[in-house]
């Protein structure tokens, strides 16, 4: 997808940005009030205080700081922690690491949450039309039957994504302005001062953030859905999207206001609000709703593990491309893992009114993280003068601040769910910083001084010929370096000789989409250096573009290689290639202080776990050879090691 197609707006383009992005905040009435509210005696103070600070908290949070500011932090088009920190990583110095990781496990954690509380509010809905019915096992079947068919891909039903949730938006104007119109003296909620009170004069009146707060959970995802649908869409549509939210609450407190006194017993304001013959349909339409906004949540997922992969954040793992549409990634680990998790919280919490005390924790500290990157993105790539970015941090650092510790009260309801989070954190951190480690143990040498022994071993024929192309991936992405542990399986015990000595250099490059190479030829026709840049979005699939790469050459007859032997014979036609990937293991001889060793350890046990890499680059396996190479990180220096005399 171009950036032309991105940024074109049509009817089409709209209804896609519906149906994509605004899932998950456009669930949230069906739980917000109702938290608010909770086992609370309804009063005029906690009705418009309540609406007051749910419209200044989407007009802050979202409008200003997502639809306005962070959407324009696009990295060619795409959104997300992963992108935003891929353009502002060089401007922190490492510092901006922990945040990144932070903000990329709350999102993900709160993954597992997230469909759980939206489907049981909706299905909950029927409770009102079939008494007694088990709801919780009617979500445990929905969600279930969600992610078996995350295998199948969603293109087919994409489609009807935009129209639903078009459908459901259209509903909750419609039904809210209904009961406006009964209470028009609502719209007064919308001063702030109603907000201000309820926070100061209400008992506990602050500790109701933790509630307010729900209505903008969705904010996060629709800056990660980016890249779905183009910057210009998305505001655009927000405008619908936002007034039909508003409507909605503001609808909810109406009625709310109509029982002052009273206590709401269990009754959701969003199913009361309905006329009793088109409550079966409402709950159809909120059912639907909730599982688009759960499907959004779960290839957002699988795109944010993705990038994490390519940004060197967590190990290898299968990754598969259900449809041929571009993006659409399944990860089956990472699909377990959410299903597991969705069911637990179900069978844990057992109603949507329990989910709601834990909901919000996490993504509080997934919103503070994106701030910290954005404040780096406004004023080093923006350029917006530091005194007007300060005064931005700070507006949006007090209202996270507030909501943070608001919803640190949630804790001791999801203790358990901290584990989770410990554990996606975790893999994370290690990974990230033992491959620091373990590249700081990288020697490189000068390639061209090793060109002239390449090419005398190329034409040694006493040394039995190895492969005709000998290709080796390369870390190194100078054009002249080369590992030392390279040169040393070239030459070591039984030397490898070929013909042609490849160099292939994956870079990975913040440009999400791209896919192109480079050759610089370092000897004629012996030692040839490839870089292949591969945009952080793209699963690479390296023998397909290596191949391409040697037939591009043979084709334009660049580097004499298209008068070469290729390693066919009469027998065989196919080109002799040799791919060699060196894996490195921890030595005996290692001495490492506590942390260090725990980390690499840690490292290692998951590089068993994750997916080879031959499979994670393409390679056939016929194709490869995977060499062991043992690392020596902190040699032992003392050893107590004598001789006995005679």
């Amino acid at each position: 997808m171009n950036q032309t197609t991105k940024h074109k707006i049509t009817a089409v383009t709209l209804l896609v940005a519906l149906g994509i992005i605004y899932g998950d905040i456009g669930t949230s009435p069906l739980y917000v009030m109702k938290a608010i509210i909770g086992t609370k005696q309804i009063t005029e103070l906690l009705v418009y205080g309540g609406v007051s600070c749910v419209f200044w908290t989407l007009t802050f949070q979202t409008t200003l700081k997502y639809i306005i500011l962070t959407l324009s932090a696009d990295n060619h088009g795409e959104g997300g922690v992963f992108s935003l920190y891929a353009l502002v990583k060089r401007f922190g110095k490492g510092k901006l690491v922990i945040p990144t990781i932070l903000g990329a496990t709350t999102l993900l954690a709160d993954g597992i949450i997230t469909p759980p509380i939206s489907v049981a509010s909706a299905v909950e809905g029927l409770g009102d039309v079939i008494p007694n019915i088990p709801t919780i096992s009617i979500v445990v079947v929905i969600i279930s039957l969600l992610f078996i068919f995350q295998r199948f891909g969603t293109q087919k039903v994409g489609s009807i994504f935009g129209p639903a949730i078009f459908i459901w938006f259209t509903m909750l104007l419609v039904l809210g302005v209904s009961q406006i119109l009964h209470h028009p003296m609502i719209i007064k909620a919308l001063n702030p001062v109603y907000a201000y009170e309820l926070l100061t004069q209400y008992p506990k009146g602050f500790w109701l953030l933790g509630a307010v707060f729900l209505c903008t959970t969705g904010a996060e995802a629709l800056y990660s859905d980016l890249g779905h649908c183009g910057k210009e869409n998305i505001q655009l549509t927000w405008i619908f999207v936002k007034i039909s939210l508003v409507a909605s609450y503001l609808g909810q407190s109406a009625w709310l206001m109509v029982h002052q006194g009273e206590l709401l017993l269990g009754r959701n304001p969003f199913y009361a609000i309905m006329p009793h013959w088109f409550l079966l349909p409402g709950v159809f339409i909120a059912t639907f709703a909730t599982i688009i906004a759960s499907q959004a949540l779960i290839s957002g997922s699988f795109t944010l593990i993705n990038e994490a992969i390519s940004l060197n954040f967590w190990p290898r793992v299968t990754l598969k491309n259900p449809t041929n549409l571009k993006g659409q990634i399944y990860i089956p680990s990472i699909n377990n893992i959410l299903w597991f998790g969705c069911v637990l919280m179900i069978l844990y919490f057992k109603n949507s009114t329990n989910m709601e005390a834990a909901y919000g924790f996490s993504i509080t500290i997934a919103m503070m993280m994106t701030t910290v990157l954005l404040g780096y993105y406004l004023v080093y790539i923006k350029k917006v003068r530091l005194s007007l970015v300060t005064l931005i941090l700070v507006i949006f650092a007090i209202i996270e601040i507030s909501f943070f510790i608001a919803n640190v009260s949630k804790i001791k309801q999801r203790w358990m769910f901290l584990f989770f989070e410990l554990f996606i954190f975790m893999v994370m951190y290690v990974w990230y910083y033992s491959r620091k480690i373990n590249n700081t143990f990288l020697r490189f040498t000068n390639l061209k001084e090793q060109t002239p022994i390449l090419n005398e071993l190329s034409e040694d024929d006493s040394i039995p010929k190895y492969a005709t192309h000998l290709i080796y991936l390369s870390k190194a992405d100078k054009t002249y370096e080369i590992e030392e542990k390279i040169i040393k399986s070239i030459f070591a015990k039984k030397p490898k000789r070929a013909d042609v000595y490849w160099f292939l250099h994956i870079n990975r490059t913040n440009d999400p989409f791209a896919l192109n190479y480079e050759v610089i030829e370092l000897l004629d026709d012996k030692v040839i250096k490839v870089v292949l840049n591969v945009g952080f979005r793209i699963q690479p699939k390296v023998e397909l573009y290596f191949k391409k790469i040697v037939q591009e050459l043979v084709d334009r007859k660049e580097l004499n290689l298209h008068i070469r032997p290729d390693g066919s014979t009469k027998y065989n036609n196919e080109p002799d290639f040799k791919f060699v990937i060196i894996e490195k293991f921890i030595s005996v001889e290692n001495e490492f202080a506590f942390k260090e060793g725990w980390m690499l350890t840690t490292y290692f046990w998951l590089k068993k776990l994750s997916l080879s890499d031959e499979k994670a680059f393409g390679l056939d396996k016929s194709d490869v050879k995977i060499e062991e190479y043992p690392m020596v990180y902190s040699p032992t220096l003392n050893v107590p090691l004598h001789r006995k005399n005679g």
